[in-house]
Parts: C-alpha cells; structure tokens; sequence
C-alpha cells in the first residue's frame, strides 16, 4: 500500500532506468481481497492506475505488468474479468499474468489451479479487451494429485 509520491518516484526511476513496475493484483472485490489479504486493495488499484497513464510513454519496453494468483474458490475468470477490465480500460496492451496457485504453506487445504479454471481465466480476461494474457506456472496445474 504504497503512498502515491513513492510511487511517482518509482515510475520516474522506471522511465529513466528500462525497469518495470509490476503489481500483484490478488482481486478485484474488496471481501475477496480482504479474505486473502486482511488488507483493503484501493490503495493498489489507484495506484495501479496512477502507474498506468505512463505506460504509453515507453513503447516496446512496458512500465507495468500485472499478475494475478488463481486460487480456486476465491480467485478464477470471474475476478480476472473484472481486473482485466480494469487494466483495459487503462491500456489494454499491458501485460497480464494468470499464476497456478499452489497450496504450500498458506491455504494448504486448498487444491491446486485446475487447468480448465486457468484457460477460463485466460480467455476471459482476452474477452475483456486484453492483448497480452499469459498463463504462468504452468507446471503446477491439475497437480491434486500429488
């Protein structure tokens, strides 16, 4: 929950150094966010989009990117849909991770991401305007098993 002039002075050291900014984006609705987190995500997606009215000012080398963690029964296409949304209503070119969701050390009796749920995920979040859409972690899905 980064204050907004730390934030400009990261962007500004971003644009003059080649680095990146990324942003965890863990949800978009408040309860799910506070679930997960304990913490409300405003902060993050005003920043997220104070961020964002930059990204153009870098072609090829991108400013932001965002991910989000799939953690199933909290975090699937729904939420991503609207983050998508939200980022493309920014830019739609900024580019968006979808990550595998592992039950290690928190939520251990959650089960892996399934690979429906992420390919869901992604299309879902191409449906709402994004260019750039990725899965991560790929090696973790449909892992119940294990």
């Amino acid at each position: 929950m980064m204050h907004p002039k730390f934030i400009e002075a990261a962007v500004r050291y971003s644009l003059t150094t080649g680095g990146c900014i990324k942003f965890d984006l863990k949800s978009f609705d408040q309860g799910i966010n506070l679930a997960l987190t304990g913490v409300s995500n405003q902060r993050t997606l005003e920043n997220f989009a104070r961020v964002g009215r930059y990204f153009a000012k870098r072609p090829g080398l991108p400013l932001l990117i965002a991910s989000t963690l799939l953690v199933p029964g909290y975090v699937g296409a729904d939420q991503v849909r609207k983050i998508a949304g939200f980022i493309a209503a920014i830019d739609v070119r900024i580019p968006y991770a979808l990550l595998a969701f592992a039950p290690n050390f928190y939520l251990p009796d959650l089960p892996y991401t399934s690979a429906e749920d992420a390919y869901q995920s992604q299309k879902a979040a191409q449906s709402a305007g994004l260019t750039n859409v990725r899965i991560g972690n790929r090696h973790l899905l449909d892992l119940g098993w294990t």
